[in-house]
């Protein structure tokens, strides 16, 4: 299964924050949205992302204001992408060792979306529910293919 597959399914809607909007605006609007990241964008171009752990980290455990810091002042701006063409398991791969949970996905350096990791398990669980019913249909019908 690929990148393109699990977009094609969720959808390709982008949320974002510009890299001067404060914190809390950030963290208001993934609580509206009911998500645990926004790319940040500047035009058309990523240049970040923030996530709640890195409100956590380098907001809350520093002891800063979410109204006083702009988001780029905490967003990650080496951002780790995949495009739609990826297999899933790079992506399951890149999340595990990274410790990330979300990946902007990249079509000739434009924003197609996002996928988490949420989306990558239920994309594998598919996968083998997929696999395990071809398996027991040809276990069922003997080894052979129905006539």
């Amino acid at each position: 299964m690929k990148v393109k597959d699990i977009l094609d399914k969720k959808g390709t809607e982008i949320y974002s924050v510009k890299p001067e909007e404060s914190v809390l605006e950030a963290i208001s609007k993934m609580a509206e949205l009911k998500i645990g990241a926004l790319l940040v964008m500047k035009n058309d171009s990523l240049v970040g992302i923030i996530s709640e752990r890195d409100y956590r980290n380098k907001i809350i455990l520093k002891g800063r204001t979410s109204k006083d810091t702009p988001v780029s002042q905490i967003m990650i701006d080496k951002v780790i992408c995949v495009e739609p063409t990826d297999n899933i398991n790079l992506c399951m791969q890149l999340m595990t060792n990274k410790k990330i949970r979300h990946l902007p996905v990249l079509d000739n350096k434009s924003v197609v979306g996002v996928i988490s990791i949420g989306d990558v398990v239920k994309a594998v669980i598919e996968s083998q529910k997929s696999e395990i019913d071809t398996l027991r249909n040809y276990i069922a019908t003997g080894g052979g293919y129905p006539a």
